[in-house]
């Protein structure tokens, strides 16, 4: 029985994050390809259980100038088409609801997220068991999404109202990025492009005050998640490992 799940990256972060974690020690494995290098998207077929479509600086509606995008699109609509458990993150969430025939991009607010932000279930979300209580999760964007026709909106956010969504059984976009760790985190702070300083963005200080608080139920959330998304191809009952200390750098 087949275990691969492709994972789409638009990156090169080493693979620390949660998704990873998960799929690794769950028994999954775990194909990655970077179709923003030049990777080619292969065609659905049976030997795929599942897919992660990560975030990434690209607007998901400039297929003119990103060619590349085409083809993710092409394999997200396979996805949906055969209801193949799909998660898209940030970018990956907006690139299913664009496919779907949402809109996309900036709002007009110009607001960012850059940080640890509360999270609101909806009604739909609680009832569905996908969020049952606010949740602080990990931010790092100035897009957005409007909610595709007949997807059921499940969470919210204060800035932005369209954080997580579900369409058809398997189909789940998120905005937020609970798949990074405390050290990817870290790397995102340093990189040349963090949001400090435009509107809506946290402080340093803010993100370290939060991280500490709120890392451990982010992680614990976000596994227990990928568990009803994916479920499970192992054999033993190995713990996922637990989330790292938080030092004070």
């Amino acid at each position: 029985m087949s275990n691969r799940i492709l994972i789409i990256r638009h990156g090169n972060d080493p693979p620390d994050d949660r998704v990873n974690t998960y799929l690794h020690l769950r028994g999954f494995e775990p194909v990655t390809i970077r179709p923003c290098n030049g990777d080619p998207v292969p065609q659905l077929d049976d030997t795929w259980v599942g897919s992660v479509v990560h975030g990434g600086p690209f607007s998901v509606f400039d297929e003119e100038q990103h060619p590349f995008l085409r083809e993710e699109h092409r394999w997200i609509s396979q996805c949906i088409e055969h209801d193949l458990p799909l998660l898209g993150i940030c970018q990956g969430a907006q690139s299913i609801a664009y496919v779907l025939g949402a809109e996309v991009g900036p709002p007009p607010s110009g607001l960012h997220e850059f940080g640890y932000y509360e999270l609101t279930p909806t009604a739909e979300g609680i009832a569905e068991g996908f969020m049952t209580t606010p949740l602080h999760a990990t931010q790092a964007h100035f897009h957005t999404f409007a909610l595709p026709a007949g997807a059921t909106l499940l969470a919210s956010s204060e800035l932005y109202p369209n954080q997580a969504y579900r369409h058809g059984m398997n189909t789940y976009g998120v905005q937020f990025h609970p798949e990074v760790t405390i050290e990817g985190f870290r790397r995102w702070q340093a990189a040349p492009w963090a949001a400090y300083g435009k509107p809506g963005a946290q402080t340093r200080l803010e993100q370290d005050a939060l991280m500490r608080e709120h890392d451990a139920a982010q992680a614990e959330w976000f596994y227990s998640f990928l568990e009803s998304l994916f479920g499970s191809h192992s054999t033993t009952s190995e713990p996922l490992v637990p989330p790292t200390a938080v030092t004070s750098r």
